[in-house]
C-alpha cells in the first residue's frame, strides 16, 4: 500500500532523512520509532507531500505521489495530528464534515458517517454541536481521529496522536484505538517516540537515529534480535515488560506445567500476553484459592506467576539457542 524506495530530505543544516526505504503492507500498521530529530515525522510528512522529498520514490496504493496533485492526494489519506488540529471555530460535526464536504457528500451521508463514528469513539451525541475548547484534551483527540476516518480513506497517517495526553488518558485510548474496527481496515503509519504505544499499537515497528533507518521488524524481533547496540539501550529501560507484553500464552505452552486435575479453573485464552496472565492473576480477589489455566487442543496447562516466569525465561532461552 505504501513504498518509500531510497527517500532522502536535505535541509541547509544536513539531512533530516538519509536514503531510506521500506513498504507497509495493506491493513498493516508500522511505528516510526525514534528520539527527537530523527526523521521520523519530516517521513511521515513526505508521503502526504506536506513535505517534499529531495530524492527517492513514493508510492502510495500504486502511484506516484508526484504524479498527483497534493489537495487529491491528501483527500485519500487521513492525517491525525499530535495537538488535534481542530478548527476552533468550527463545531465537532463541521470539523468531521471537512473532507466530506470536499468529496460533496450530501448532507445526510454526512451525518450518518458523523454519528457513526462518535459513537464508535465513545462519544456522546450531544458532542456534535459543541466546539473544540468545550471538550477534554482526550475527546478533542477522538474528534481528530474521528476527521481523518470520516471519509473512509485506505491510508492513515499518525502523527504523535496521543503525545499530548495525561499517561492515564493515553494509556486508555490506546486500548480504544487497539479495539477500533475502523482502524483495523486501514494501513497505518503511526509516528511516536514513546516505547510502549509503538508496541502496543505496531504491527511492526521501525527504530530511527539521525535520518536512517536502524532496524525494522516486529516487537519480538526488536526486543530478542536487536541489530545493535543503539537498538538494545533504547528499550532498555522497558524490556522486560515489553517482552511479556510480547509473548503470548501459545507461545510459551511447551514450557508450561500440566494443568491439577479435578480443580475448579478460570481459562485464559491462548492469545493472552504473559503480562496480562500476570496482571489477572494478580487481581484475583484470592489468589492462593483461584486456579488458573490455559488450554490448546483440549489439553489444559496451568498458570501461576512461578510457572510463567520460568516459562518466559525458557522461552528466552529457546529463541537464543
Amino acid at each position: 500500500m505504501i513504498q518509500l524506495q531510497n527517500v532522502s530530505k536535505q535541509y541547509a543544516n544536513g539531512k533530516a532523512v538519509d536514503d531510506i526505504s521500506f513498504s507497509i503492507e495493506e491493513g498493516e500498521t508500522l511505528v516510526l520509532l525514534g528520539t527527537s530529530g530523527c526523521g521520523k515525522t519530516t517521513t511521515l510528512r513526505m508521503i502526504n507531500r506536506l513535505t517534499e522529498p529531495t530524492k527517492g520514490d513514493i508510492i502510495v496504493n500504486g502511484q506516484d505521489i508526484k504524479t498527483q496533485p497534493p489537495e487529491l492526494l491528501r483527500r485519500g489519506i487521513g492525517y491525525v495530528l499530535q495537538h488535534h488540529g481542530l478548527f476552533p471555530h468550527y463545531t465537532v460535526a463541521e470539523n468531521i464534515a471537512i473532507v466530506p464536504n470536499l468529496l460533496k457528500w450530501n448532507k445526510e451521508k454526512t451525518a450518518r458517517r458523523t454519528d457513526e463514528l462518535l459513537q464508535k469513539l465513545q462519544l456522546s451525541a450531544t458532542v456534535a454541536n459543541l466546539y473544540p475548547a468545550q471538550l477534554s484534551g482526550g475527546q478533542q483527540q477522538r474528534v481528530g481521529l474521528a476527521r481523518a476516518l470520516a471519509a473512509n480513506p485506505p491510508v492513515l497517517l499518525m502523527d504523535e496522536p496521543l503525545g499530548a495526553l495525561d499517561p492515564v488518558t493515553r494509556a486508555s485510548i490506546r486500548k480504544e484505538f487497539n479495539n477500533l474496527d475502523e482502524l483495523k481496515r486501514k494501513t497505518i503509519l503511526l509516528v511516536t517516540h514513546d516505547v510502549q504505544e509503538a508496541f502496543e499499537l505496531g504491527d511492526r515497528i521501525c527504530l530511527m537515529n539521525e535520518g536512517k533507518i536502524v532496524q525494522i521488524g516486529t516487537a519480538q524481533e526488536l526486543l530478542f534480535n536487536p541489530s545493535d547496540e543503539f537498538v538494545s539501550r533504547f528499550i532498555k529501560e522497558q524490556r522486560f515488560q515489553l517482552e511479556l507484553e510480547s509473548i503470548q500464552l501459545k507461545e510459551v505452552w511447551r514450557f508450561l506445567p500440566k494443568a491439577i486435575e479435578g480443580t475448579d479453573e478460570k481459562l485464559l485464552v491462548p492469545e493472552t500476553t504473559l503480562w496480562e496472565a500476570i496482571e489477572t492473576i494478580s487481581q484475583a480477589k484470592h489468589p492462593e484459592a483461584e486456579r488458573f489455566a490455559t488450554t490448546v487442543s483440549n489439553q489444559k496447562k496451568q498458570i501461576e506467576i512461578g510457572s510463567l516466569m520460568a516459562a518466559y525465561t525458557n522461552y528466552k532461552n529457546s529463541i537464543k539457542a
